[in-house]
């Protein structure tokens, strides 16, 4: 059975020539979503790839961020409307934190009509879930973890696939030794790379709790993992933006470097 990763967006909160970073886990015709842009542009992303509403059951919230959290809205407001007009089967969840809980719930109240409203709760559930707990997802072993940020409180996430194989999501701040349990040997690990470190005084990722392609390729090395995927990047060079943080990335880790553009898809078993 494969599994095949697609970038909805691969850039951080500010970038223009691109979307935000959030993507899509597909599993045979289901998908599984995690976080979703600052913004209505993640229904032009879905219509971009031919993804239907109705193949969306399940969403990952990692934080609170209007990056991460604000398509959320959007989503919901979507498969409140086809669930109204009968269009929507089965049921919605997002999972998250206490926080993003609170936020999602806030938003809804203040921004959507009663025929909306309605489903919260009856169709679409907000599920909060808490440090260390395990969860199936669309037949995934999924685990949370808290990642000890000291800007918002953020949840990463590790899936144990059906054989064996295991992917690591850290969020979108740099690997945390607390969470080492679940990132240490992973096939697959998801990080953020702010900048290229050739480029950190211009763009300053360390007073923005990020890092750089070179820092996510070490920690990469020293964790043994696989596949080191990296996302939530700058976005003034796209055009080179792959070639240049693969490279940067290669030059201290010994596994396989993935830096995908908006839409791309890669296979992960």
């Amino acid at each position: 059975m494969g599994i095949e990763l697609i970038m909805l967006g691969t850039g951080h909160a500010m970038v223009t020539k691109c979307y935000n970073t959030c993507f899509l886990l597909k599993k045979e015709d289901e998908y599984l979503m995690v976080d979703s842009g600052g913004g209505n542009g993640i229904m032009s992303q879905l219509e971009k790839l031919g993804v239907p509403y109705t193949d969306i059951h399940n969403l990952i919230v990692t934080h609170g961020h209007t990056d991460h959290i604000l398509g959320a809205i959007w989503i919901i407001r979507k498969i409140a409307m086809m669930m109204t007009a009968k269009q929507y089967p089965g049921k919605f969840t997002i999972y998250c934190h206490d926080e993003v809980v609170k936020t999602i719930q806030t938003f809804c109240e203040l921004l959507f009509p009663k025929k909306f409203l309605k489903f919260i709760g009856d169709g679409i559930y907000i599920q909060e879930v808490t440090d260390g707990e395990q969860l199936d997802i669309m037949g995934i072993k999924t685990e949370f973890f808290d990642i000890q940020s000291t800007k918002k409180k953020q949840f990463g996430f590790k899936f144990t696939f059906d054989d064996g194989k295991t992917l690591a999501c850290l969020g979108d701040e740099p690997y945390n030794e607390a969470n080492k349990q679940y990132i240490q040997n992973c096939d697959w690990m998801l990080s953020e790379a702010y900048c290229l470190y050739a480029d950190r005084e211009k763009f300053k990722p360390y007073k923005k709790h990020h890092s750089t392609a070179l820092d996510a390729g070490k920690c990469a090395e020293k964790l043994n993992i696989k596949n080191l995927l990296l996302y939530h990047t700058e976005d003034t060079n796209l055009e080179n933006r792959k070639k240049l943080y693969t490279d940067e990335a290669k030059s201290v880790f010994s596994g396989n470097v993935f830096v995908p553009y908006d839409l791309e898809k890669i296979r992960i078993k």
